[in-house]
């Protein structure tokens, strides 16, 4: 890994992490307002049976419950922005984008190989999803503290969300990596990382939304990122598992096939 390079690479991302970081926090601290707000008026409808609870529910969340709560601020579609922008923007155009500019083989004809320069990208994402996710934790922290509903989640399980958001986020990362060296063009990486990160979205969303496919969040990636449950105590480190898997098997894939290429940079 390269020290200069990893900087580099965070320093060339650090307006839209500041305005993310901010957006994050904003969002987060929004959280426990809106559950607040909103949660005994949605009992009380899903109570009456006028409209059907699972169409209260959004995927693994809902604003039933404070950690239901926190879960839904996580699969929201702008908490799916704040984070993809790193996980799918960054990683995609980290090594094909550098290609079709014609400026891959000027990184490496510094003392820099292939490998370094994998593994120095990767991590600058990690740290980058890190900051985000802490965003969007210390946002959701503050406003459960201002609302003062402490007593309704365990917060000792928070640095679990991190770790397991973490996971989740890098999975989707490596898959943009592995699709960055596998194409000479950005926009095919960046197309193919964005139908993989969406189809597991739908996947989770369906199920909640439509009884008869209730099977099909079990094939989401996002299934096995619940704060929900690690909020309640109820852990299941099989998902840190599957997650670890979905992480390993791109990392392996890129870390072979991105020296075996050889071709020169598009015209």
């Amino acid at each position: 890994m390269n020290g200069r390079l990893l900087l580099q690479t965070i320093r060339w991302n650090q307006t839209r992490l500041v305005a993310l970081v901010i957006a994050g926090f904003a969002w987060g601290a929004l959280i426990p307002t809106i559950y607040v707000s909103f949660s005994d008026a949605l009992r009380q409808l899903a109570n009456s049976g006028a409209i059907p609870e699972q169409l209260l529910n959004f995927g693994s969340g809902s604003l039933f419950t404070l950690p239901g709560a926190i879960t839904l601020g996580f699969q929201h579609p702008l908490a799916l922005a704040f984070l993809g922008i790193f996980a799918v923007g960054t990683t995609t155009a980290a090594i094909a984008g550098e290609r079709e500019r014609g400026t891959l083989e000027v990184i490496l004809a510094r003392p820099l190989s292939r490998h370094g320069l994998y593994v120095t990208v990767a991590m600058a994402v990690v740290v980058l999803l890190a900051i985000e996710l802490a965003a969007l934790l210390g946002g959701q922290f503050a406003g459960i503290t201002i609302q003062g509903i402490t007593d309704q989640v365990e917060l000792g399980n928070l640095p679990l969300v991190f770790a397991n958001g973490l996971l989740l986020w890098s999975a989707f990362a490596a898959f943009g990596m592995a699709a960055s060296v596998s194409f000479d063009r950005h926009a095919p990486a960046l197309g193919l990382t964005m139908a993989y990160l969406l189809v597991n979205y739908f996947l989770e969303i369906l199920g909640s939304l439509w009884t008869d496919v209730d099977w099909s969040p079990e094939y989401s990636l996002f299934h096995h990122f619940n704060p929900t449950e690690i909020l309640t105590g109820k852990t299941q480190p099989i998902d840190f598992v599957i997650l670890g898997i979905a992480v390993l098997i791109p990392v392996v894939y890129a870390w072979i096939v991105f020296p075996r290429r050889d071709l020169a940079a598009p015209d």
